[in-house]
C-alpha cells in the first residue's frame, strides 16, 4: 500500500506542476516511512520542501499555498500530531469555501493507527476529532488500488482533504495487488462492499477490514453470512451503501480501531436508527478499542485493539436475536 500511494503521489506531481510536498524529513531523507524517497532527485527541493518539526506551520503554509492556487500535499510524520493543526484545519481550512468562497484544495496526509507497538503517541486514530466539521473530508483506504486511486482523488478535489494511511498495511505482503498502468481514481464518498452476505452487516474501514473478513470466514462455517462494508471514505460517508446493506441483512454491527466514546461507530448509528429502525432485528453493536491511550506493551496493545474474536462474540449475539 505504501508503494501505491507513492505511485499516485508521483503520478499526480508529473501531471499537475502545481502539486507539491511538504513535512519532516521528506525531501532528503525520503521520509519516516521511506514515502517520498527519490521525490527530491525528481522533482528539487522547491517541490519536495523539508519543513521544521512545526506541524501548524506545515498547515498553515500549505492552507496560504492552496488559497493562492497551489494543490499543496502536507505530510504529517504520525497522524497523532495533526492535533497541532486542529485549529488551522477546523477554524480556516474547513470554512473557507462557505465563508468567503475560497476552497483550500490541499491533503493532509499520514500514518495511522496501532498493531505496531508505537505507543500512545505514534498509534492513533484521530477520524473523530475532525467528523464534527463540515467543509472537511476523511479518506482511510484498506488496498493498494484504493490508496493510490483515493490519493489521487484526495489531491484532484477542491477542498481539503485529511488522508489516513493505516501503518500495518503500509508494507503487508498479504495485501499485495497488481495496479491498472492507466490513470484511474475512486471517488470520495462511496464505501465498497468488500463481501456479500444475508445475515448481518458488518460495517468498517481501514486495518479492521481485514479482521472482519477473517471473522466473517469463522462465521460462514457457523452458518452465519455476513456482508463487510468497506467504508473507504468516513466524511462524507455513504450512505446509500450502509442503508441498503442493512435493509438487506436486517442485522449490522459498526467495527472500528478508534476508541469508543465519541467515535463513528456512534455517528453511524445514529444514522441507521433514524433512517432503517424499521429494518433492524437487533441492536446496532459496536466493536471498538476500548476507552484508554494506545498501550506500548504488546500484550496490552494486543487486549486494547479489537480482535476476530471480538467481533465473532458480537456476531454471535446478533446472529441470536
Amino acid at each position: 500500500m505504501l508503494e501505491a500511494i507513492k505511485q499516485g503521489l508521483w503520478e499526480e506531481m508529473e501531471r499537475d506542476e502545481s502539486v507539491f510536498l511538504l513535512g519532516e524529513d521528506i525531501g532528503a531523507y525520503g521520509g519516516a516511512f521511506k514515502m517520498t524517497e527519490g521525490f527530491l532527485a525528481r522533482f528539487g527541493e522547491d517541490r519536495v520542501i523539508d519543513t521544521p518539526i512545526s506541524e501548524s506551520a506545515i498547515v498553515g503554509a500549505a492552507c496560504g499555498a492552496a488559497m493562492m492556487g497551489m494543490r499543496p500535499v502536507a505530510e504529517m510524520q504520525f497522524i497523532d500530531f495533526i492535533s497541532c493543526c486542529f485549529d488551522i484545519l477546523t477554524n480556516y481550512a474547513a470554512k473557507s469555501r462557505y465563508r468567503q468562497n475560497i476552497g483550500i484544495p490541499m491533503v493532509v496526509r499520514g500514518p495511522c493507527g496501532g498493531g505496531v507497538h508505537g505507543g500512545p503517541f505514534h498509534s492513533q486514530n484521530v477520524e473523530s476529532f475532525f467528523l464534527n466539521t463540515p467543509g472537511l473530508k476523511m479518506v482511510e483506504p484498506s488496498t493498494p488500488y484504493d490508496a493510490k486511486g483515493l490519493i489521487k482523488a484526495a489531491i484532484r478535489d477542491e477542498d481539503p482533504v485529511l488522508f489516513f494511511e493505516h501503518k500495518l498495511l503500509y508494507r503487508n505482503p498479504k495485501i499485495k495487488q497488481e495496479l491498472p498502468a492507466e490513470d484511474y481514481i475512486v471517488p470520495i464518498g462511496k464505501a465498497s462492499i468488500r463481501r456479500e452476505g444475508r445475515d448481518l452487516s458488518i460495517i468498517t474501514y481501514g486495518a479492521m477490514v481485514y479482521t472482519a473478513l477473517q471473522a466473517a470466514e469463522h462465521l460462514e462455517k457457523e452458518g452465519v453470512d455476513a456482508e463487510v462494508i468497506d467504508l473507504r471514505t468516513l466524511l462524507p460517508f455513504d450512505r446509500a451503501t450502509i442503508l441498503d446493506s442493512v435493509k438487506k441483512t436486517n442485522k449490522v454491527m459498526i467495527l472500528h480501531e478508534a476508541t469508543k466514546t465519541g467515535g463513528m461507530a456512534g455517528e453511524l448509528t445514529a444514522v441507521i436508527n433514524e433512517e432503517a429502525f424499521d429494518y433492524l432485528d437487533g441492536p446496532v453493536l459496536r466493536v471498538t478499542s476500548i476507552d484508554t491511550p494506545v498501550p506500548y506493551a504488546p500484550p496490552l496493545e494486543e487486549f486494547f485493539l479489537p480482535q476476530a474474536d471480538d467481533v465473532l462474540k458480537a456476531a454471535r449475539q446478533l446472529a441470536a436475536y
